[in-house]
């Protein structure tokens, strides 16, 4: 049965003459652990260990009993001694593999254990020395631990050997180790090099990578409907009067669409009419019965009939966001059920760049939420080549334009929400209280708006915004002269200066100096509900201080050369060199972060991924833990094929929303890490997370903005480090795979 290793300072034996005489007074049985550690071993021998009564019974090196091997370089035996042989007399031996060779025994006189203490030379008893034929010493390291420990005691540890410890068909070696790190000294270190240039380490990132730091962030917002649905023509779109007439009464959609109202998180599915099976479903993973209201009754019943297509209909949110969602929907107005994030501010002070952010962080939570940026639609319909004049507020046939595009936006917005969607960010400047008067309006019965105002007092970050600006964004595309663009910049941030109007009406959130991460303001006025409550704390978190995440999996583990998904297991041989390779790089790439740390979950196959590192703080999240594989965890996917086919046939079908049987699905793994986005958004050092597959593909997902149904399916290979670069310009990536 495998131990922990433990050992002195100097190396050697647990215990001695400080233990001897609280074993001798201590009741149950004595249970003894013999290690041997040999990183330069000859291949062909095996170590053993022969002696006396009640260890073997004979000096008969033929009965020998086999020691397991615990490492690449650890080899154990464990066993426990009846009260009245408690003097054990024995010996180390190395058997070769084949038989044809002679059995090697240890120099020097026998080892004497008498109740759990070595007695004779320490020297001795730390080391084993062997003399092969050709007069060569083989040297071995020797730990002696020696326990009592009671009948129940045991009987667990028993239990827990069969459970674990048996050794794998594989590699012949035991899938746990309690508290056995390796020791990293003795390696080659050839083994561990790390080149100095880690570009040489740089792989290709996925195609569908989100590297939105390469692309204008506006760019990426909802492409304009009204205008791409029939194809950008010179007449004239209907007038915003016009427009306010034409957009279409919900209260007909709702009652005469055959569309039903999802009470998970807001958005409209199509199910069949059914006097008692008409209203509310929250999603509890798949083969879960589903909380169906009726319409025309206040109780709930269950309905556990669950077919595909309600199925795919059903929202992404799980958990407590669909539990709030629910709450809100049937307390709140109608119009709660749909929430516009309306931006105000001046140019240059991260509206977008905020838009961008809070978009990623609703999706990854399972809200469906799009972000519509004005200016897009403005440069679709005007053109890319507008001068400061265009901007000014005495301008009416400049204003007019804006207002219409505006319109425009907004009529999607709307009409989005229509068909399903929960959270609209509006991304514009609305800087003037008649521009926002016009959005309520067009709202009104339709959603709710909070407007969310960045004002920004610093010089230091305005400058570089605007900068920023005129280097990226498509309005001075074709501006080759820097500085021309910087000056009609500054006379179109001019011009919205004269006139704009803070926010002081309805419901708000107010971001002052809050850019830099080191403090600032947050005012807030009418905010009520569980997802502006969301949307608060999250924004209190967020700044732009650049900085990089590097996502890992721990190295290679028994269980991944097993098949087998979940447990506790340590590091493969693989993987103990991956610990040391990952060390080496952390250290050179964070050589000058002395302020980064390291995130490990509590599984010990990241623990000790972690331990070579050195220099860095190092916090363990159990939110970090892999998913949760409930009674598959231990088992092959092989192995549930076989014994649980309708388990395996609905992991197929649904791998988001399918729940381990007392496990967890996708959607429960990731709102266990929201608190990790909050805490990660809001570091402003380094940091290096050490985790497992389906958390680091969640965690992924939100930084590459991948949509939920992905997540599930995302690469996140052994012994590769994924940098998440965190900054103004946005998310980009980069993988260095340190280890084929």
């Amino acid at each position: 049965m495998g131990t922990g290793t433990s050992r002195n300072a100097d190396g050697g034996l647990h215990g001695g003459e400080e233990r001897e005489e609280s074993l001798d007074q201590a009741g149950g049985q004595l249970y003894v652990s013999l290690k041997m550690e040999n990183y330069k071993k000859k291949g062909d021998l095996i170590p053993h260990i022969y002696g006396s009564v009640p260890l073997v019974g004979s000096w008969d090196s033929t009965k020998a009993l086999s020691m397991e091997r615990e490492s690449a370089s650890m080899w154990e035996l464990s066993f426990v001694v009846p009260p009245n042989h408690e003097t054990l007399d024995f010996k180390f031996l190395l058997k070769p593999k084949h038989g044809y060779m002679p059995c090697i025994v240890e120099e020097g006189p026998n080892r004497l254990l008498t109740g759990g203490t070595l007695q004779g030379d320490a020297r001795h008893a730390r080391l084993a020395l062997f003399k092969l034929d050709n007069e060569e010493v083989l040297e071995y390291r020797v730990f002696i631990k020696a326990d009592r420990v009671s009948p129940f005691d045991l009987a667990a540890s028993w239990r827990a050997y069969q459970d674990n410890l048996r050794p794998s068909t594989v590699r012949g070696i035991p899938d746990v180790s309690i508290n056995a790190a390796p020791e990293t000294g003795h390696e080659n270190s050839s083994s561990a090099s790390l080149e100095l240039d880690l570009e040489h380490y740089v792989v290709p990132a996925p195609s569908t990578s989100a590297n939105s730091g390469l692309v204008y962030a506006a760019n990426l917002a909802e492409n304009p409907r009204s205008l791409t649905s029939s194809g950008v023509s010179g007449d004239r779109p209907a007038t915003i009067k016009e427009m306010e007439v034409i957009i279409p009464d919900p209260s007909k959609v709702y009652s005469g669409s055959g569309m039903v109202e999802s009470k998970s998180v807001g958005t409209f599915s199509p199910l069949q009419k059914q006097d008692s099976h008409r209203g509310l479903f929250v999603d509890r993973g798949v083969g879960s019965p589903r909380l169906v209201k009726s319409s025309s009754s206040s109780t709930f019943s269950f309905d556990l009939k669950l077919d595909s297509k309600n199925k795919n209909s059903m929202p992404a949110a799980a958990g407590a966001v669909a539990a709030a969602a629910v709450a809100d929907q049937m307390l709140g107005p109608k119009e709660d059920r749909h929430l516009a994030i309306v931006l105000v501010g001046l140019p240059a002070r991260g509206k977008t760049f905020t838009a961008v952010k809070l978009t990623r962080y609703l999706r990854w939570l399972g809200h469906d939420t799009k972000h519509f940026n004005v200016g897009k639609y403005r440069r679709l319909k005007h053109g890319t080549n507008q001068s400061a004049d265009f901007f000014r507020a005495d301008n009416p046939e400049g204003m007019e334009a804006r207002n219409e595009v505006a319109a425009l936006a907004m009529d999607d917005m709307i009409a989005w929400m229509q068909e399903g969607g929960q959270v609209g960010i509006f991304d514009a400047t609305n800087s003037s209280r008649s521009r926002r008067n016009m959005l309520m309006k067009m709202a009104e019965g339709r959603c709710k708006i909070i407007f969310l105002e960045t004002i920004c007092n610093d010089e230091r970050i305005i400058e570089r915004n605007i900068r920023l600006k005129i280097q990226q964004s498509p309005d001075y595309a074709e501006e080759p002269d820097f500085e021309a663009g910087l000056q009609d910049f500054t006379t179109r941030l001019a011009n919205y200066e004269k006139v704009y109007e803070p926010v002081d009406e309805g419901s708000y959130i107010k971001m002052i100096d809050m850019a830099s991460g080191h403090g600032g303001q947050i005012q807030v006025n009418n905010i009520s509900g569980y997802l502006p409550g969301r949307i608060v704390f999250f924004l209190v978190n967020t700044h732009l201080t650049p900085r990089p995440i590097l996502l890992t999996r721990h190295g290679e583990s028994r269980d991944n050369v097993r098949g087998r998904i979940g447990g506790d297991s340590v590091l493969s041989d693989t993987g103990e060199i991956y610990m040391k390779k990952l060390a080496n790089f952390v250290e050179k790439r964070l050589k000058s972060e002395r302020t980064a740390s390291i995130w490990t979950s509590t599984l010990q196959r990241t623990i000790l991924t972690a331990s070579p590192i050195v220099g860095f703080p190092k916090i363990q999240w159990r939110a970090l833990d892999e998913i949760n594989a409930g009674v598959c965890d231990g088992m092959t996917y092989e192995e549930i094929k076989k014994n649980m086919p309708e388990e395996y046939e609905s992991r197929k079908k649904d791998k988001l929303r399918y729940r381990y049987p007392r496990g967890e699905s996708y959607l429960d793994v990731i709102q266990r890490l929201e608190p990790v986005i909050i805490e990660l958004e809001r570091q402003r050092a380094p940091v290096v997370v050490i985790s497992h597959q389906a958390v680091l593909r969640a965690l992924y997902a939100y930084f590459a903005d991948r949509p939920l149904k992905e997540i599930p399916h995302i690469e996140v290979p052994l012994h590769t480090i994924i940098e998440i670069q965190m900054g103004v310009t946005g998310v980009q990536e980069k993988r260095y795979k340190l280890m084929d």
